[in-house]
């Protein structure tokens, strides 16, 4: 997938730390005693939006170990099936609980059938993907987590108590450091989330390491586009992003822009780059700067995040605000 393509130093770490997560940094372990019990590893993967986390995701729960018949001469299941993915942000906070963990028929007005949830059709051989972590209210995460301590869950309205065998995976674009400052993401919920914790890498980082990856990216996206007739868009689609975007652009949408910026080349012969105007003000950052509620500290913070989300590198967020690096940095991901 696009997610994982690329040779560059950040994304051959990447492929390292997954490899961890399949089978452990000893395969020795994995094959001696964890090869049946993985499912007691979790992994956060966090990163802006467009980075991949999806596909990290699915490489992770695709990846587990699933029996072979051998009278049937197949395995216990495919392993396509055996990866359940869920977009936690796209369900209203009265039916999230409900797609998790199922209802039962008159749990609620509009249950007029029995419904299972997600963590019930999962078998004991898959994982459970569950995006955009970051937005779940305190209840969810205090159901989620009675999951991942005690392996049960109950549907609502429904009185049994059920076992969920697999695997977790979580991923947010979200800055848990600061929810969980602020008490909107639970402590003991992210710390029994992430037997792991797995940073997806900005393109900007990644072309910054290896520019010819943008090429390589490219050509992955022409072929699964255009079939065999990719090798002749090549070096148009290149032309195109030189002349709009230059070398310098920093992809704010990461590889999901980059796969819409060649969509869009093939379309109408060019891309500008994202016309969304940058540097905007954080949520109501503006209304609380004219109240006089902001501190030096979360302006600066705000501004570097700014900055670096526009030029992509600390150095140049260091150098236009006179704060070192390393500073800059720290204001960037707080």
């Amino acid at each position: 997938t696009n997610g994982l393509v690329g040779s560059s130093p950040a994304m051959k770490q990447l492929r390292k730390r997954l490899w961890e997560n399949i089978f452990t940094h000893d395969v020795r372990w994995y094959v001696a005693c964890l090869w049946n019990r993985m499912e007691e590893f979790s992994t956060l993967l966090l990163g802006e939006t467009g980075t991949g986390k999806g596909a990290a995701a699915a490489a992770l729960g695709r990846s587990g170990f699933i029996p072979y018949d051998p009278a049937g001469r197949c395995f216990a299941e495919s392993f396509t099936r055996a990866f359940v993915p869920i977009n936690l942000s796209q369900y209203p906070e009265t039916l999230i609980e409900s797609e998790l963990f199922g209802h039962r028929k008159g749990a609620f007005t509009g249950a007029v059938e029995r419904h299972e949830g997600v963590f019930a059709r999962c078998s004991p051989h898959g994982a459970i993907f569950l995006d955009e972590i970051g937005d779940t209210s305190e209840p969810v995460q205090i159901k989620l987590l009675q999951v991942l301590q005690q392996r049960t869950f109950s549907p609502v309205g429904g009185h049994e108590t059920l076992r969920f065998e697999g695997r977790v995976i979580a991923a947010t674009n979200k800055p848990l450091g600061r929810l969980r400052r602020a008490g909107v993401f639970r402590d003991d919920f992210y710390y029994r989330l992430c037997s792991d914790q797995i940073e997806m890498p900005p393109l900007s980082r990644r072309l910054r390491e290896l520019p010819s990856e943008l090429e390589t990216l490219v050509t992955h996206m022409l072929r699964r586009m255009c079939g065999e007739g990719a090798r002749t868009l090549v070096d148009p689609v290149m032309g195109a992003l030189a002349h709009g975007v230059g070398p310098d652009y920093a992809w704010p949408g990461n590889v999901r822009e980059l796969e819409q910026a060649v969509r869009r080349i093939l379309l109408t012969g060019r891309y500008t780059g994202d016309t969304a105007p940058e540097g905007e003000p954080e949520g109501d950052l503006a209304e609380r700067l004219a109240r006089g509620e902001l501190t030096v500290k979360a302006l600066t913070a705000a501004y570097c995040r700014a900055l670096f989300k526009r030029y992509g590198r600390y150095e140049e967020v260091a150098k236009r605000t006179g704060l070192d690096w390393r500073t800059a940095k720290k204001y960037a991901e707080s």
